[in-house]
């Protein structure tokens, strides 16, 4: 079952990847990025975190990509201008690719099936444990990154105004 899982969600985060670089319109590669966080969310799930699940759907799935959107929305932009790339990429970037897909397949199907157990550490350390730590031994750098991200918002959305 956690393979099935992990299979389709590493699908659906490859896929919004994807997406997000193939589409012409930047709301639509913003909604692209919230599938790809939303699926490592998922993926982060399976592999037992979830404390680091609910912080991917909380701060990027929800607040970093209300605050993309919203930039966006307050740029008002629209499609942008396609180019045909530089010949570099072309020349270097089909072949790279293809020989990085060569040697990972080729290890993959060496190792035949077999790549180790994972094992876990000696101390696990629980959600209570980890957020006792983050809101009372370290409260101040959270609200702290907290008051600095608002100041960027404001910055941003002051850059971004229109003059009349």
């Amino acid at each position: 079952m956690h393979l099935a899982l992990f299979i389709i969600f590493g699908v659906f985060c490859v896929a919004g990847a994807l997406n997000l670089l193939l589409q012409r319109h930047p709301i639509n590669s913003a909604l692209s990025l919230i599938v790809v966080m939303s699926s490592l969310a998922v993926l982060y799930l399976l592999l037992g975190a979830e404390f680091l699940a609910a912080a991917q759907v909380i701060v990027y799935s929800g607040a970093i990509m209300v605050l993309f959107t919203f930039v966006i929305m307050l740029l008002n932009a629209g499609k942008e201008e396609r180019t045909h790339g530089s010949r570099l990429a072309y020349i270097a970037g089909f072949p790279g690719a293809a020989a990085l897909l060569g040697i990972l397949t080729f290890v993959f199907l060496s190792r035949g099936g077999d790549f180790g157990q994972a094992r876990l550490g000696e101390y696990i350390v629980t959600t209570s444990d980890l957020s006792r730590v983050l809101f009372r031994d370290l409260l101040l750098p959270f609200e702290v990154t907290s008051v600095l991200i608002l100041i960027a918002i404001l910055g941003a959305v002051a850059l971004a105004r229109k003059e009349h």
